[in-house]
């Protein structure tokens, strides 16, 4: 894989970045617990960037492991709980996370190798309805050992310390703040998506080597759309351009007008949306001022399919970035959770975002509780870089069931999910990731760009 750093570029117009997450060198900026902005959160756009990337710079923190239990695991049955966005600003990554968890525990189930998984579904909902307020004391006063969620990260960050507090183990499979690579978690805290050091830089370098010298954002000002903010100037910057200007707006805000006005008065060539649903609201605003779609840059928190939300071909040239493998490779993942989904009574999935992602959290999880021969957090925390092949040894194995087999033999396994390597450090970040771009078609709906 190849290493990304400030003094090299990464080669993403052909069509997927894939980069050793762990060799990304910080630039100052990262995600906090409570967003980095110096200026009020309603139209600071002055050429002085409105958030405070240094201060934002993650704490260097390396948990240790500790766990007397041994395995394989025989007979275990492990709760896990999810908190995934049902509802709030991150809803429609709700149906992919879900029903990739149930597909994985579904085939755990099935393959009857020593663990069972209880899976409870909980609703994370956002920070301004606060879903998890009551989800997450309900999940683990139900036994749960392990929460998979939230996709927000600032979201997560207002549950995490009561999961940590519970030792239980939370797990997200689309957090990307960098604000987690430095808490102080105990080593209960991991994930299987990228921290937005990668994105941001996959995503300013795209910005830039599509022509673009000046650049305007409008941000989420929680500690994912700061954080990412931080490291998209860093990178298009370093690739010559400048950002002139940057407004900020709050979870629960409904009218973006002057967040939009602001941004455009000062004339960029570009414009990255760093945002979640809103972006709904948004982009007919920026349209409807004659920005053309070509100039809009769409991230992981809000790329979706608007098909017939918007007219046809308001969204067309539009390009975007999230965490992905290229679609071709898990076009049997996609297609199985797809049955397994719409098998089960429910909706047809509009797009697998985090999906994949999803699917490896658990079995992850499962994988290292087997080889503790315990569901207890601090248990199988200790398991997960193994299992992960993060340790440096283990046989490759690409299903739950292959990895089990090797578990049960007492041989290590080195699990490659469908989200990609994954190879955990030991603060629970993926070393190994693939930032995918993107680009929308007259239909309003995006696809994967390939090698041209």
């Amino acid at each position: 894989m190849g290493v990304l750093t400030r003094s090299r570029t990464a080669k993403v117009l052909g069509g997927i970045a894939v980069i050793g997450a762990s060799a990304l060198v910080l630039a100052g900026c990262a995600g906090d617990s409570e967003p980095a902005a110096s200026g009020d959160a309603g139209g600071n756009t002055s050429a002085d960037f409105p958030i405070d990337c240094e201060a934002a710079e993650p704490a260097s923190y390396t948990p240790e492991y500790t766990s007397t239990s041994t395995g394989p695991g025989t007979d275990l049955t492990y709760t896990i709980g999810t908190a995934l966005p049902v509802t709030g600003n991150l809803a429609f990554l709700g149906p992919p996370e879900i029903s990739a968890t149930e597909f994985a525990a579904s085939e755990i189930n099935a393959a009857g190798k020593g663990i069972t998984i209880d899976l409870k579904q909980g609703d994370s909902g956002d920070t301004d309805n606060k879903a998890y307020e009551t989800e997450i004391p309900r999940l683990l006063g139900e036994g749960a050992t392990a929460i998979i969620g939230a996709a927000s990260s600032g979201t997560s960050l207002q549950f995490i310390d009561q999961v940590i507090a519970a030792n239980a183990i939370q797990f997200s499979p689309a957090n990307t703040s960098a604000a987690f690579t430095g808490y102080k978690d105990n080593g209960l805290y991991w994930r299987t998506a990228p921290s937005d050091v990668l994105q941001g830089e996959v995503l300013g370098n795209l910005i830039g080597a599509d022509g673009n010298e000046t650049l305007g954002m409008i941000v989420l000002n929680d500690a994912y759309g700061t954080g990412l903010a931080c490291f998209t100037k860093a990178a298009f910057e370093a690739a010559g351009g400048e950002v002139v200007a940057t407004s900020l707006y709050n979870t629960g805000d409904t009218n973006f007008s002057a967040q939009v006005e602001d941004v455009l008065a000062a004339g960029p060539d570009a414009i990255a949306l760093i945002t979640f649903e809103e972006v709904k609201t948004i982009i007919p605003e920026l349209i409807g001022a004659d920005v053309s779609p070509e100039q809009l840059y769409l991230v992981d928190g809000n790329l979706a399919n608007f098909g017939d939300d918007f007219e046809a071909g308001t969204m067309a040239g539009a390009k975007g970035t999230y965490p992905a493998v290229d679609p071709a490779s898990i076009a049997t993942f996609r297609d199985n959770l797809q049955a397994f989904w719409t098998g089960a009574g429910n909706a047809e999935l509009q797009d697998f975002t985090y999906g994949p992602e999803s699917y490896d959290a658990v079995v992850l999880l499962a994988l290292a509780a087997l080889q503790a021969g315990s569901t207890a957090g601090p248990d199988v925390a200790a398991n997960l870089q193994a299992v992960s092949g993060g340790s440096g040894d283990g046989t490759k194995c690409t299903s739950f069931a292959e990895c089990a087999d090797l578990i049960i033999a007492g041989q290590a396994a080195d699990y490659d999910g469908v989200s990609g390597p994954i190879t955990f450090n030991e603060v629970g970040d993926p070393t190994e990731a693939s930032i995918g771009v993107f680009e929308y078609g007259d239909d309003n709906n995006y696809e994967f760009v390939r090698v041209g």
